[in-house]
């Protein structure tokens, strides 16, 4: 589990591509804090560490990851958003988030203005029903509020904190973010499913 707050800005150090599996060396800060095995948030994909050097530390991406998710197009020092998953001690200042992307969705929209900038992305319709205005959604490993939703496009207003200090102030118009919905939405959705069916 994870909280959405985006913990490190880091580096791709290599990536080592046979087929469809990867494996990355991600440059990080706090990886003398990392155990093997140790689940980390890249991109909002919850992936496991399985070795740590000075420095780095190194993870597999597999078929299915690719697939779901936007990982299939970083590269030699693409730059990635890092969150090491919670403690149960720990607040969590975002809102809980599993690292199971369900998609991508495209950046449609950028508007600048005052101290914040305006993100409309256009997301497959079948998760439309797990976002409500004010609610949380992840893109790429941040938690962030939903303000506006129309159609399938949603718009997350965005703090000059989250742009200067994750991938978002790389992205572009026409650019892919990984998506994950509010999971809490998921399992109520599962348990009319159930009850009704009873």
């Amino acid at each position: 589990m994870f909280t959405g707050i985006i913990e490190e800005l880091a580096r791709v150090k290599s990536i080592d591509k046979i087929d469809n599996f990867y494996t990355v060396q991600i440059a990080s800060a706090f990886s003398d804090e990392i155990n093997i095995g140790d689940s980390i948030s890249v991109n909002g994909v919850c992936l496991t560490a399985k070795k740590i050097g000075d420095s780095f530390f190194e993870v597999d991406i597999i078929k299915e990851t690719l697939d779901k998710s936007s990982l299939k197009t970083i590269s030699n020092k693409s730059y990635v958003n890092l969150e090491r998953s919670m403690k149960v001690s720990s607040r969590i200042d975002g809102h809980i988030v599993q690292g199971h992307v369900e998609s991508v969705a495209e950046i449609v929209d950028l508007k600048s203005f005052d101290n914040q900038t305006n993100f409309t992305i256009e997301i497959d319709e079948n998760y439309l029903k797990y976002c409500i205005k004010k609610g949380s959604i992840t893109l790429d490993g941040i938690s962030l509020t939903i303000a506006e939703i129309k159609n399938n496009h949603i718009t997350v207003a965005i703090i000059p904190h989250t742009l200067d200090n994750t991938t978002l102030k790389f992205k572009k118009i026409g650019d892919f973010v990984n998506l994950e919905t509010d999971m809490f939405a998921k399992y109520v959705e599962n348990i009319l499913r159930v009850k009704n069916n009873e």
